[in-house]
């Protein structure tokens, strides 16, 4: 009983989370005591949560004037520290997961299986308890976070069932629009929904002209010399050799949403500078390079920024 007591103490004294540590929680669920199981859980669920919110950062554009390598590390570091103390208190998952597992503990431990039968794994004892609920809890972690490619595909599954609200308005907001210029530019409807969302900081950063009046621009497409229809004048940010400038600059603008996604896919199919683009639009990382290669935008980031969005905000 000593050991496990140790275990589950050196668990909840963590200070920053490491998906590849996975050792501690192993163990903890081989131990068998109803201590260790929920010290395990409550790990496992910082690690969920840490994930969520890595995953809301990456989707959050961040090239502002204090934006650094050492402010992303010191932001790494609280978020880590968040994710624990949030679980400590518990969202839930750790007491599902305790639930879940502790009564498949029991049926072992009596050897009976869900149907009421003598169950064929556990012999009927505590060490066929422990082996049950230790391949439950190990395919769990390595679902979670087993390595970094296992712990970006749980996030992207996460993320798919839990959207933020402001993203899953958005997205249903936009998607029949987007299916539209889909049919027309063979690129996938979420990496439009995606490059909307970048270019309009989902909905709440929209071009409007000095009066107010919404451009319904999504994708921050000028108004050059050969555009004839409506335009609004507003300030943006550019990159000039790699450092951000603030200009005033003339917009397109429509009538609705949809008018948007349609001059869209019109630019991407008629301008021979996107051919490249439209060609890798099978691929979310090669489609955002594309875009930035071709000079869609002159953030020096802008493919990264877009990448993630489409992989880990977006459902679908």
């Amino acid at each position: 009983m000593a050991s496990q007591t140790s275990t589950s103490n050196d668990l909840s004294g963590k200070f920053a989370l490491d998906v590849r540590d996975m050792g501690s929680l192993k163990q903890s669920a081989r131990a068998g005591s109803p201590e260790a199981l929920k010290t395990a859980a409550t790990q496992f669920e910082a690690m969920f949560v840490n994930m969520m919110l890595k995953s809301m950062r990456d989707a959050t554009p961040q090239d502002g004037m204090l934006d650094s390598s050492q402010t992303k590390t010191f932001q790494t570091m609280l978020d880590q520290q968040t994710s624990q103390n949030i679980a400590k208190k518990g969202i839930g998952l750790a007491d599902m997961l305790v639930r879940q597992l502790s009564a498949k503990t029991d049926a072992a431990a009596l050897g009976i299986g869900n149907d009421g039968t003598a169950a064929d794994a556990g012999g009927g004892n505590f060490n066929g308890a422990a082996s049950l609920m230790d391949a439950k809890l190990q395919r769990a972690i390595a679902a979670a976070g087993g390595n970094a490619a296992t712990a970006t595909s749980a996030t992207d599954s996460a993320n798919k069932g839990s959207q933020a609200p402001h993203v899953r308005s958005f997205q249903e907001k936009l998607a029949a629009h987007a299916e539209e210029a889909s049919k027309a530019t063979g690129i996938p409807a979420k990496f439009m929904l995606g490059q909307a969302a970048l270019e309009s900081g989902w909905g709440k950063r929209e071009i409007k002209g000095r009066d107010g009046t919404n451009s319904h621009n999504l994708f921050g497409i000028k108004a050059s010399g050969d555009w004839k229809g409506k335009v609004v004048e507003a300030t943006t940010t550019e990159y000039v050799n790699g450092k951000a400038q603030t200009r005033v600059e003339r917009f397109r603008a429509y009538d609705s949403y949809a008018d948007s996604f349609k001059d869209y896919a019109k630019l991407l199919a008629s301008n021979p500078r996107y051919e490249k683009v439209l060609a890798s639009a099978g691929d979310a990382t090669s489609f955002a390079k594309g875009l930035q290669k071709a000079g869609y935008a002159t953030d020096p980031n802008y493919a990264t920024k877009l990448a993630s969005i489409i992989k880990r905000s977006l459902a679908g």
